[in-house]
Order: C-alpha cells, then sequence, then structure tokens
C-alpha cells in the first residue's frame, strides 16, 4: 500500500514523543492475536443488508488508546484527527478513510460490556504475562483506592448517581466508587479487580481478591480482622496485616518493641508494590473521576484499564524479550 505524504513526513521527523514511545511499547507488548480471537465471535460479521462494520482490530486499538489515554468517545475521535502518532496506532489512513465516530466506539464499549469482554481482555492479559513467567502466584497484595464521581445534580435526571456512596478518609469526605484489587506480590501486577461503592469496607472484598493458589495475603490496617470473617475461615493463608496506627506506636522501647516495628516496616515495603497500580490508573491514565454511571459499566472499564496498567508495569521486565522501534 502506498503511503500518503503525512506518512512520509512523520517517518522523517527527527524527534520521536513521548506519545511515539508510549504507543511502540503498548503496541510491541499488548498479546493483540490473542485478544482478538477472544472477541471475534461476538463482534457483528457485518453480513445482510446496512454498511458492513469497521474492522475489530481498529475498534480495539481506538478504544485501547481510549483507555490508555483517559479520553472520552468524542476525545478519542477528535484525537485521531489530531495526532499521527494515534492514527498509526489505530491503522487510519485520512487519505482513504473516516476515523471511526463517537458513535460507533460507544457502541463497541456497550458490546464489551454487555459481554463482560473487559474482564476477558483482562484475563488475556495476565495469562501472557503469566506465560512470561511474571506471576509466581505465591503472595497476594490487597487494596483499595477511592474513584469520585460527579456530585453535582446538575445533569439530565437532576440527581446524583445511585449506586455512588460518600466514604470518609482522614478528615474528608468521597463520593464515588473504590476499586478493590488484588496483587502478585512478586511482580506487583493486578490478577484481580472489584468495583464497589465508596462506603464499603475494604476488609468486606478481601476473599474476592484471592485466587486461592497464595499462601501470604498482605493487607494494610483496614483488614485488621479479616481472618475471623465467615468467607476466610478456611482460607489457607497466612494473613500479614499492618498494625493500627496507634497501636504500633504504642509498642515498648525494648527489644521486642524493635522487632514487631522492624516487622511493620517490612511488610510495608512489601505492600508498597500495590501502590504502582493505582499510580499508571489515576497518573498515567488520567483515571481520577469514574466516566460512567453506575458501578457495572465502571466496573467493566477498570478490568480493561488494570489489564494495560498490568503491560505498562512489566515492560521492563519484558523490553528484552521484544525487539520494537518507535514509529
Amino acid at each position: 500500500m502506498q503511503s500518503s505524504f503525512s506518512d512520509l513526513e512523520y517517518a522523517a521527523k527527527k524527534k520521536v514523543t513521548r506519545r511515539d514511545r508510549f504507543l511502540a511499547e503498548i503496541e510491541a507488548l499488548t498479546p493483540w492475536d490473542a485478544l482478538l480471537t477472544e472477541l471475534n465471535d461476538f463482534y457483528p460479521t457485518g453480513e445482510g443488508r446496512g454498511r458492513p462494520p469497521i474492522g475489530l482490530a481498529k475498534m480495539l486499538r481506538m478504544y485501547v488508546a481510549q483507555q490508555c489515554f483517559g479520553l472520552s468517545d468524542e476525545g478519542i475521535e477528535d484525537a485521531i484527527y489530531d495526532s499521527q502518532a494515534i492514527r498509526r496506532f489505530v491503522g487510519i489512513d485520512l487519505a482513504r478513510e473516516d476515523a471511526p465516530d463517537a458513535t460507533t466506539l460507544l457502541k463497541f464499549r456497550r458490546l464489551l460490556e454487555r459481554n463482560n469482554l473487559t474482564r476477558k481482555i483482562f484475563t488475556v492479559i495476565n495469562d501472557h504475562l503469566a506465560a512470561q513467567g511474571l506471576m509466581l502466584r505465591e503472595g497476594t497484595i490487597v487494596d483499595a483506592t477511592l474513584i469520585a464521581a460527579a456530585p453535582s445534580t446538575k445533569n439530565r435526571k437532576k440527581a446524583r448517581d445511585p449506586e455512588m456512596r460518600q466514604a470518609k478518609k482522614g478528615n474528608q469526605y468521597y463520593f464515588g466508587m473504590k476499586a478493590h484489587i488484588g496483587v502478585d506480590a512478586h511482580s506487583g501486577l493486578v490478577h484481580a479487580v472489584v468495583g464497589t461503592s465508596a462506603n464499603v469496607a475494604d476488609v468486606t472484598q478481601a476473599n474476592q481478591l484471592l485466587h486461592g493458589e497464595e499462601r501470604e495475603v498482605f493487607g494494610d490496617a483496614g483488614y485488621q480482622g479479616v481472618e475471623k470473617r465467615p468467607e476466610n475461615r478456611d482460607t489457607a493463608v497466612k494473613w500479614h496485616i499492618a498494625m493500627k496506627r496507634s497501636k504500633r506506636k504504642a509498642l515498648p522501647q525494648n527489644a521486642a518493641g524493635r522487632v514487631a516495628d522492624a516487622m511493620e516496616t517490612l511488610k510495608a515495603k512489601i505492600r508498597a508494590r500495590v501502590e504502582h497500580p493505582f499510580h499508571v490508573l489515576k497518573n498515567l491514565f488520567g483515571h481520577r473521576k469514574v466516566r460512567y454511571r453506575g458501578l457495572a459499566k465502571n466496573e467493566a472499564q477498570l478490568f480493561s484499564l488494570f489489564g494495560f496498567a498490568n503491560l505498562v508495569l512489566a515492560k521492563r521486565r519484558l523490553a528484552t524479550k521484544h525487539a520494537w522501534s518507535p514509529s
């Protein structure tokens, strides 16, 4: 296929931007063939009347770019027209075709949500990373983060999202939801995701964040008493839960107290790995506020986001296994 003038001009540019590098990494690390195989049976074939659907590969790449750059449906449509880097990643040549519009992407997202396919995207990515030896599955770190929702009632329904709730953290109240995750203690990669309202206690979701093969589980003080809950009584793991701050401050100033304090420091260093996926989610992908109404749609998005966050976190370990050059 003959290259367009804009393609040739882009290829000749001297500066490689951070967007170029980031998209090249996602291009190299994503198991595209496995994802397309998983989604193919659910994607319309275009048989019969009407305009044939846009290719699944392009729609998936458009969706991936949307999630990684934190864009709305209209935002990613505009970005395809504005950014040659994103056009090349999606596979759009404006000299020959228009970019898929926001409505087309909306329908694709609803297809993913309706068929629970974002969870499958998450699973396919994790299976790919596990095949690379990145998940040892011997230990799990559990944690949760608040994701804000708009508290305003200035919207079409004149009401706040009924599935979002208010929670207090420190001296401040937050309205929204929680993303609960289980993270591999060795690699720091997310293997379990649960979305709940913000007022749901972290400890109530701990059991759902285990894959069943771990022998040790680490959590902060919000998981105190987790081993006594009915759903965990038969769970054959050793729980390493942080002391409450007041109890740690009250440790005696003797040998036993120093040993206990050192153990808390060691547990905190292990738990610190759970902050890396949250950093990617909120700072790299810009997902600090929920984009949709209702828990189901937002939880579905979390599976995609944490799946691609795992690729970002794994890129250093996988770099030697992939040869790529920025476009």
